[in-house]
């Protein structure tokens, strides 16, 4: 009887075993790493494998009541500081998905084990068989149909994850005390029935939180596709004008000509020359030509007009030609830049109204600075956190939507305050 014991208590460490393993794939299936694949895999085993084994033998040893006690201090915080170390997102969006997963593992834990106790006699078979099933569904569930949504909900919604991390920390200790203090659960059977309510609210909160958060990806998408027509807008704004721009200079052409042609016939060779140049120089300020690419240029025009609208001075300094180029991310995160720029200096006086963009190549990454005058009273410091609203006039709205572009093109950007100005500096990879 014994050892018929002893063969069952296996199939519950085993099934422990692989419980723990598929908390890190469920984990890992919508957690961003700061780190490449291959090497966030590396150091996911090197740590997460060793800590996952002594658990195991902690129960084979102390028995799974006192190792469920225990197992928030052997487990759990452990991997919460590592995968916070290894994890691209901090705060909300991080502990919310690091509880979630946890909290998921732990539901079917718990559903698995009363019902081994209820049903299956307490001979582990239910529980071992039941856990072999319900993880691999869950992660397929999760692969299918939550990563993507939940992978473009955590670059493109801010705001929001903090009150939604509480929820699922709440759920996480409120499922792993009631299960296990002051025994485990199927000891204290007078309990159950709130417990298993407990358990049929948890679904359907989360349910809760994900429509929440899926109705705001809507609503981000949304807005993308508003920004999007508006730069096409402005695109098809920035041609029209460029057309009306050819005409005029079509019609001044003559006088341009009969000028150089009197001055030519006068012998002022010299004059002529710089008359040529002053000629030249101004059909690029009327074209708005200051780079190869119609789309990145036509938004460039579109800005410089608007600039010169509010009595700005604005300075270009397009170091690009004519390859191709991923325009419409590009063109966004110069049109919201150079829009978080016109707000700047609008609360300015216009002697301090000055805004100058600088686009050049260094190996193979394409640099972007937007530089303008601000208030005074704006601080930013390089590497403080990008705000998420206007809390100063003229920056902080479209800062995220810059950084989730650059990151799409494998860069980056930060924004600072210095000497006066405002500096968005962006980095992508072409």
């Amino acid at each position: 009887m014994r050892g018929w014991n002893g063969k069952m208590t296996i199939l519950r460490d085993l099934s422990m075993l692989w419980s723990l393993f598929h908390i890190l794939i469920l984990f890992m299936l919508l957690y961003r790493s700061r780190y490449s694949r291959n090497k966030t895999f590396l150091l996911t085993g090197i740590i997460m494998g060793p800590l996952i084994l002594l658990n195991v033998v902690g129960l084979a040893i102390y028995g799974a009541e006192l190792m469920g006690k225990v197992f928030i201090l052997t487990c759990t915080l452990p991997s919460l500081l590592f995968f916070l170390y290894m994890s691209r997102d901090k705060k909300g969006k991080f502990f919310f998905t690091f509880c979630l997963a946890d909290t998921v593992a732990l539901w079917i834990i718990a559903v698995t084990n009363i019902m081994d106790f209820y049903l299956g006699g307490q001979q582990y078979i239910l529980m071992f068989v039941g856990r072999l099933v319900l993880f691999p569904l869950v992660e397929w569930g999760a692969a299918r149909r939550i990563r993507k949504p939940y992978r473009e909900l955590q670059e493109s919604v801010i705001g929001g994850w903090g009150l939604f991390a509480g929820m699922t920390a709440l759920y996480y200790i409120l499922l792993a005390v009631v299960a296990n203090f002051p025994v485990v659960i199927t000891k204290r059977p007078q309990e159950l029935p709130a417990f298993v309510l407990i358990l049929l609210l948890m679904p359907m909160t989360y349910a809760t939180i994900l429509v929440a958060m899926y109705r705001q990806l809507l609503l981000h998408r949304k807005q993308q596709s508003g920004r999007i027509l508006q730069e096409q807008k402005n695109t098809l704004e920035a041609q029209l004008d460029n057309q009306q721009n050819i005409r005029k200079m079509k019609h001044d052409m003559k006088g341009y000509t009969a000028t150089l042609s009197g001055l030519l016939a006068a012998g002022k060779t010299q004059e002529a020359a710089e008359y040529l140049a002053g000629m030249d120089k101004k059909m690029d300020a009327l074209s708005g030509q200051f780079c190869a690419n119609p789309y990145i240029n036509a938004t460039l025009a579109s800005y410089d007009r608007k600039m010169e609208e509010i009595s700005a001075v604005c300075r270009m300094d397009i170091q690009i030609g004519e390859e191709e180029l991923p325009y419409m991310d590009l063109c966004r995160i110069l049109a919201d830049g150079l829009e978080n720029a016109l707000d700047a200096l609008k609360e300015l006086e216009e002697d301090r109204r000055e805004v100058s963009v600088h686009m050049r190549y260094h190996r193979e990454y394409l640099l972007i600075r937007i530089k303008n005058r601000c208030m005074d009273s704006l601080h930013v410091a390089w590497g403080e956190e990008v705000p998420t609203s206007k809390t100063e006039p003229g920056h902080g709205f479209g800062l995220p939507a810059i950084r989730e572009a650059a990151e799409r093109l494998d860069g980056d950007m930060c924004c600072y305050t210095e000497n006066g100005y405002f500096l968005l500096d962006v980095m992508v990879k072409i």
